[in-house]
């Protein structure tokens, strides 16, 4: 989708182009023709182009899908009333393009797919974590279609960096959406994500930025 509105806005911006060239007289329409500077002009064109078309592109990327393997509704299907704190380590470890970063966690009770937020606001936070990484997740349980064991997250502690990530506010409301600001929790650290909007928060609760 994204491959096509870049060259349907190089289409418009040639013809506008075009259209500029025609109101200028002769001399400076040729010019503007053979001038090198012409690509230049199309592509400032199409970078403007873009900046109108990037919101709707995370507008878009906002909307609740179902996830075919469990059937979960994201990024609603979160569920106050479910929320709970698992332990354990990472595992099989995934970053699409489009949906959700997900990770598997294994506890020593349960296994546990986390879902946590698209993978822009992923790198935005500076989460880094690999296989074997010990964890601690604060989120919404969910049972899937599959049978498998999922929780929505609404925040996460490296446990080896002493830093807690937040996902969500303490309603469940993504964060990376923004315009919630007075529904930050009280207080600082793990079990409560008062912090500004996009950073993350060392276990002091004290905020990136």
């Amino acid at each position: 989708m994204a491959r096509e509105m870049v060259q349907a806005t190089a289409v418009s911006a040639r013809k506008t182009v075009r259209d500029m060239a025609h109101l200028l007289p002769n001399k400076n329409r040729a010019m503007i023709r053979g001038s090198r500077m012409t690509p230049v002009i199309l592509l400032l064109i199409v970078c403007a182009g873009l900046s109108m078309f990037y919101p709707r592109l995370l507008h878009a990327q906002d909307k609740d899908i179902v996830l075919p393997e469990s059937g979960i509704h994201y990024p609603g299907g979160f569920d106050a009333n479910t929320v709970g704190i698992v332990h354990g380590r990472v595992y099989e470890f995934s970053q699409p393009e489009s949906g959700p970063v997900q990770f598997r966690l294994k506890s020593d009770r349960e296994n546990y797919t986390i879902i946590a937020s698209p993978l822009w606001y992923w790198k935005d936070l500076g989460v880094k974590i690999a296989d074997g990484t010990e964890v601690k997740v604060r989120g919404s349980k969910s049972l899937g279609k599959n049978g498998k064991l999922y929780v929505i997250g609404q925040e996460m502690e490296v446990i080896s960096a002493g830093k807690v990530y937040a996902f969500r506010d303490d309603n469940g409301y993504p964060l990376w959406k923004g315009g919630r600001s007075g529904a930050r929790g009280i207080g600082g650290g793990f079990g409560s994500t008062q912090h500004r909007f996009g950073g993350g928060m060392n276990s002091m609760g004290k905020g990136r930025r």
